[in-house]
């Protein structure tokens, strides 16, 4: 009966054993068929984290440890790309110039991240399609000279075109930065207002000159124009542009004239040094503009001669549309 128990027994104690390894071999096969990666997670706030992971997809890495990708934020890796050799996930803000909000605030510590971050506000582009009158010029036809009154009659009504153009337009915080013109397609040519001038036998100047009963000043309630509405105007023909108070019209952009006064837009006159500061000149065609067509010369310029006249705009883009054209104006010297 001994013996029997002491048989028994030690094949328990067998089996226990047995049980025991396979146990243990079990968990070794699981541990070497699941890989644990130690994972370094930098956040945009430059803190850094490291974590134990069996996942390798970095989306999945974010979620289990509760990460949120912010959309002003990038991950490197992305969040569909498996973890890269170096085991780290980048996460960083999206800024104009790629540095660090928190690297900034910490350099300045009398700027709070919220101050910076106002900064980057997103630039965004659009494309944007205007139409865009062009307009049109005046042809002056001399019939002859003749004494007594000089005598305008129009033969042909001017009608200004229309043009389309394309820009590529850039907006921070809704307003417009930047526009850059990408195409312009006219849509209807400009019809030019012809006019036939009968001449005085009077002219002064030029043969371009002449002198006019018929003064516009006394039919307008313009400022300039009430300040010369006792004197005679002379008519003269112009080479007409226009120009703004940027560096690549004047070489400066302070906006002061030659006078020493501020530029105003469809007010000042650039012309040429025949004609004193303060001279007042109407120029009819440009009657529906801003102040009526009325204008003061307040400025001169390299390249204005007597014969030709820069009108003052608000921007360089309206200067460029307005062009260079043939104006017929009234000088009230």
């Amino acid at each position: 009966m001994l013996k029997s128990e002491k048989a028994s027994l030690s094949v328990r104690k067998i089996t226990f054993i047995t049980v025991l390894l396979l146990l243990f071999f079990s968990v070794g096969v699981m541990a070497t068929s699941v890989q644990v990666n130690n994972v370094k997670i930098i956040l945009s706030n430059n803190y850094e984290m490291d974590v134990l992971t069996t996942k390798t997809k970095v989306s999945d890495i974010l979620n289990e440890n509760h990460i949120i990708i912010l959309p002003d934020e990038n991950v490197v890796p992305n969040q569909d790309s498996d973890i890269s050799e170096n085991k780290t996930i980048t996460i960083t803000k999206t800024l104009e110039n790629g540095e660090s909000v928190i690297k900034l605030a910490e350099e300045n510590n009398q700027v709070t991240v919220e101050q910076i971050l106002g900064n980057y506000t997103p630039v965004v582009e659009k494309i944007v399609t205007e139409q865009v009158a062009i307009p049109f010029e005046t042809v002056t036809k001399d019939s002859g000279t003749i004494t007594g009154e000089t005598t305008n009659k129009v033969l042909k009504e001017g009608k200004d075109g229309l043009k389309e153009i394309t820009y590529k337009a850039k907006y921070k915080n809704d307003v417009e930065i930047e526009r850059i013109v990408l195409s312009e397609i006219v849509i209807a040519e400009p019809i030019n207002k012809v006019v036939q001038v009968t001449k005085t036998a009077v002219t002064s100047r030029a043969n371009s000159t002449r002198t006019v009963s018929d003064n516009p000043a006394k039919k307008s309630t313009n400022t300039l124009a009430k300040r010369v509405e006792g004197k005679t105007p002379v008519i003269k023909t112009f080479n007409t542009s226009a120009y703004c108070s940027c560096s690549k019209c004047c070489g400066k952009s302070t906006g002061l004239t030659s006078s020493g006064a501020k530029a105003t837009s469809w007010y000042t006159l650039a012309a040429g040094s025949g004609y004193p500061m303060g001279t007042v000149i109407y120029i009819p065609s440009l009657k529906n503009k801003p102040n009526g067509g009325w204008f003061v010369v307040q400025d001169r310029g390299g390249a204005i001669s007597n014969n030709k006249l820069d009108v003052y705009l608000g921007s360089h883009t309206q200067a460029i549309q307005f062009g260079r054209k043939t104006l017929e104006a009234y000088v009230y010297m």
